[in-house]
């Protein structure tokens, strides 16, 4: 078997060898290169190969419409002609239904296998895009946010502004506040708390 894969022969040759042979004798002949195979005649296989080969490959080209992919599958259904060889019944049809049955399933599941490969990439590609955009959507809500927070945090007093900054962003405790403030602790807790008051209003975030 050529591993380049060209065995076609052109149309005026396969007619010929066609005629030339009649169907019955001519099943008769490859169904005895197939039992040669089975017991591990090359020489059987390489002849059943040669005289299948352009129909088995003009098969798989109509169902995959590509050469290299059509190639591929047909050396994969000589491969697995070879291993089964012995499989084959005679009383259950041709050589060639037999062979053509084989490279019709294959080639048939490398097309879905292509078209669910193709699906699942479409699938992938549009959920990046909907997780891009919703990225995207999230960076501009957080500085839309941090901009209102920034313009209200304007209207509060100097202390407020520090005391909150403090407390809330820096993580410190009431009393840890006071001192870097050096406030009483009550007057720094009610500075928060009527700061925070007024964040809310400005922000229109409901108590």
């Amino acid at each position: 078997m050529n591993r380049d894969g060209r065995f076609l022969r052109n149309a005026e040759e396969e007619e010929a060898q066609q005629t030339a042979t009649p169907s019955g004798e001519a099943s008769d002949v490859l169904a005895s290169w197939l039992r040669g195979a089975a017991v591990g005649d090359k020489k059987a296989f390489t002849a059943f190969y040669g005289a299948t080969g352009p129909r088995v490959f003009g098969l798989c080209m109509r169902i995959l419409k590509n050469h290299a992919q059509a190639e591929e599958v047909v050396q994969e259904v000589y491969f697995e002609a070879w291993r089964i060889a012995a499989r084959f019944d005679a009383r259950k049809g041709s050589p060639e239904a037999w062979l053509m049955t084989m490279a019709h399933r294959r080639a048939v599941d490398r097309v879905r296998a292509w078209q669910a490969s193709e699906n699942r990439d479409a699938r992938f590609a549009a959920e990046a895009e909907t997780v891009d955009a919703l990225s995207a959507a999230d960076r501009a809500l957080d500085d839309l946010e941090h901009r209102r927070v920034r313009r209200c945090m304007k209207t509060l007093t100097e202390l407020q502004r520090r005391a909150i900054g403090l407390a809330y962003y820096r993580g410190l405790t009431y009393r840890q506040v006071a001192e870097l403030l050096q406030a009483a602790l009550p007057t720094v807790k009610t500075r928060i708390r009527d700061g925070l008051s007024k964040l809310r209003d400005c922000l229109g975030v409901a108590r």
